[in-house]
């Protein structure tokens, strides 16, 4: 009997257990969405406690707890994490729960204040919420330093907002301070280009930014990227104010809301909190010879590390007469190839040569060297046998043309040039072998070309500048074997047909300069919306116009020009010469076809780190309010979802409803 009740109760307890499990499941399909019982989350964490208090003094402890109001995660605290003075051994960083803690590796020094700035690195769990500019400040003497500096960080050249560069500060005013000695306070950037500088004490401080590449807190590496502020700073404080504006709803409607209360609110406020570092870098690179190479027989390449002097080269094992071969070269002589002239110099298997150049040494300063250099010719057994192929054939070789590029759009603009590029150097001049008509009356009538320019630099390349009319239509051509190069071949026909537009198709741009030194050179250059250069004009008279502008959006920047040279130059910390200052226009020019537009710029209305449109900047700012946009629009789609899941239920009750009627 008793076994037969305990079988019939174990199944009651199965058959409940199963309906439980069917129950739970069914549920948990029916709710998707985020639970109810509560306001989302907006607010980041709260510090509710702490070993040490924030701001004790006396502290000579390592280890650091702070503890917070919920769980929390840390974001690359290698990254965002700085303690302040530098440290030589990287602190441990870690979130335990609703924890932080931080342990110092290296000795505590007496008599100092500590700052652990955390920037944006804290984060809650679950919903991500930032605990920005948060910092923990302990002294390990009876005093606690607070005073603090401020300020962005920004490109020189581009005014984008710097991210993640050291900012540093030395009591020390000597300029040899920022290369042989480590900062005394730091920070970093945070993503708009931001740093605050905690835990200064009164004194005179020179302000440093730097891309420490090594972390050693110092400009010792010249190819770092670095800021400096020409003045000395006295930090400071004093007593401000600022006003916050309560807004009330306004009948019960959320989406309107009038002003409830005016706020006055006391604070300190530290100063300077307004520097503006204009970051660089100087272009160093160390020099040495790369390498060498011989790709063919008559081609030989070097290649340096960086810009450098123009190195003096000596043939060793063979004659060279001053014709012996061309030179091609980049404007910084980083690259040079020599196209070989003499037919016996090209058959010989090695060239040895002797190259003086300047090297860069340990200290980082230019000695010179010289290096022996063999050029081995690795192509001749390939040649010899593709010369025995090609004469085994029977048939008559094909003609070999060399090639040329030839660069002209086929919808050309009034002021384009017509670039020819051969594959190698040619012989002669090219005067009287290429030709240019221009359409008249549906037939190409001659035209006097302009002049055929061969450049300085590269041998194989010719460029044509000539005063298009516009509407016209062009016809380029060279006959047939009338241009040969070094190698023995020639030019297959030559015929390039374009057209200019017409006057009508372009916009003109008037700009009216304001805030603008009349001693120095400047000039403005019109950018796509890539923020890259698309024209350039210098100012005369407090102005710049551009004519024969393409229809389309163009973004400006102005460039004062201290030396003269027509291009933005960067700063060298050595010779205390900051790069050249660069002004954005904050707005756009909308260029229409055959309209004129004039724009009044005053350059110095807006701070430097306002000027930049949004549109262009490639450092843009988080929208802070993203995250809760966000949020909205998936509970939105999750209550759609629902209410779609809902109604496709009622629908297929109703339809077996009426299925169960038709039986």
């Amino acid at each position: 009997m008793i076994g037969s009740r305990f079988l019939i109760s174990l199944r009651k307890f199965r058959i409940v257990f199963v309906v439980f499990v069917v129950l739970a499941i069914t549920f948990s399909c029916a709710n998707m969405a985020s639970p109810g019982g509560g306001d989302y989350d907006w607010d980041p964490p709260k510090v509710i406690g702490s070993t040490p208090l924030q701001g004790a003094v006396n502290w000579q402890d390592r280890k650091i707890e702070i503890v917070f109001n919920e769980l929390v995660k840390l974001e690359s605290p290698l990254e965002k994490v700085i303690v302040t003075p530098p440290q030589q051994k990287t602190p441990i960083i870690q979130a335990i729960n609703n924890k932080v803690k931080v342990e110092i590796r290296d000795t505590l020094i007496l008599n100092t204040t500590y700052v652990i700035d955390f920037t944006d690195a804290v984060v809650d769990n679950n919903e991500g919420n930032v605990f920005e500019n948060f910092a923990f400040t302990f002294s390990t003497g009876d005093r606690l330093d607070s005073l603090a500096i401020s300020g962005k960080v920004l490109a020189a050249n581009n005014l984008e907002p710097v991210k993640g560069m050291v900012v540093g500060l030395h009591s020390n005013l000597d300029d040899t301070a920022f290369t042989n000695m480590k900062f005394e306070r730091i920070s970093r950037t945070n993503e708009r280009g931001e740093f605050i500088i905690r835990g200064v004490a009164a004194g005179n401080y020179r302000i440093y930014a730097l891309d420490d590449t090594n972390r050693d807190y110092m400009y010792d590496n010249p190819g770092e990227t670095i800021a400096f502020f020409d003045s000395i700073l006295v930090p400071s404080h004093e007593q401000a104010f600022r006003t916050d504006t309560v807004y009330k709803e306004i009948r019960g409607n959320s989406k309107e809301l009038e002003i409830d209360t005016i706020l006055t609110i006391p604070y300190t406020r530290f100063t300077p909190d307004n520097i503006m570092l204009r970051s660089f870098n100087s272009g160093f690179k160390r020099q040495y010879l790369q390498k060498v190479e011989r790709p063919n027989p008559d081609e030989l390449k070097l290649f340096f590390g960086s810009a450098t002097e123009m190195p003096r080269i000596t043939p060793l094992n063979f004659e060279a007469g001053a014709d012996w071969a061309l030179l091609e070269r980049n404007a910084t002589n980083d690259t040079l190839q020599f196209w070989i002239l003499d037919p016996e110099i090209i058959k010989m298997d090695t060239l040895t040569m002797q190259v003086a150049y300047y090297k860069t040494d340990s200290l980082n300063l230019p000695v010179m060297t010289v290096d022996t250099v063999n050029f081995m010719n690795r192509r001749k057994r390939t040649q010899e046998k593709d010369d025995k192929k090609k004469k085994d054939k029977d048939k008559e070789p094909e003609i070999e043309f060399f090639k040329q590029t030839i660069d002209i759009k086929s919808v050309a603009n009034v002021y384009d040039a017509i670039n020819i590029v051969f594959d190698k150097p040619v012989k002669d001049s090219l005067e009287g072998k290429i030709y240019l008509q221009r359409m008249k009356d549906s037939v190409y009538v001659n035209e006097e070309i302009g002049p055929i320019v061969q450049d300085s630099l590269n041998p194989r390349r010719y460029t044509i500048r000539h005063k298009w009319r516009p509407g016209d239509t062009y016809l380029l051509s060279a006959d047939s074997a009338s241009i040969f190069n070094y190698d023995g071949l020639w030019n297959n026909k030559i015929e390039v047909k374009f057209k200019v537009k017409n006057i009508e198709d372009y916009g003109k741009l008037y700009i009216k300069l304001q805030g603008l030194s009349t001693d120095t050179p400047t000039f403005v250059e019109l950018l796509s919306k890539s923020d890259s250069p698309v024209r350039k004009a210098i100012v005369r008279n407090g102005g710049v116009g551009f004519a024969n502008l393409n229809p389309g959006v163009y973004y400006a920047r102005l460039i004062i020009d201290d030396n003269g040279n027509g291009k933005w130059d960067t700063g060298d910390y050595y010779t205390k010469r900051q790069p050249e200052t660069v002004f954005y226009y904050n707005g756009f020019f909308d260029i229409k076809a055959n309209w004129e537009i004039t724009e009044d710029w005053d350059i110095r209305y807006l701070q430097p780190d306002k000027q930049k449109p949004l549109e262009i900047t490639k450092n843009k700012p988080k929208d802070k309010d993203s995250k809760r946009k966000d949020r909205e629009n998936r509970e939105k789609q999750s209550r759609g979802q629902n209410n779609q899941s809902s109604s496709s239920s009622n629908l297929g009750g109703l339809s077996g409803g009426m299925q169960s009627v038709r039986r």
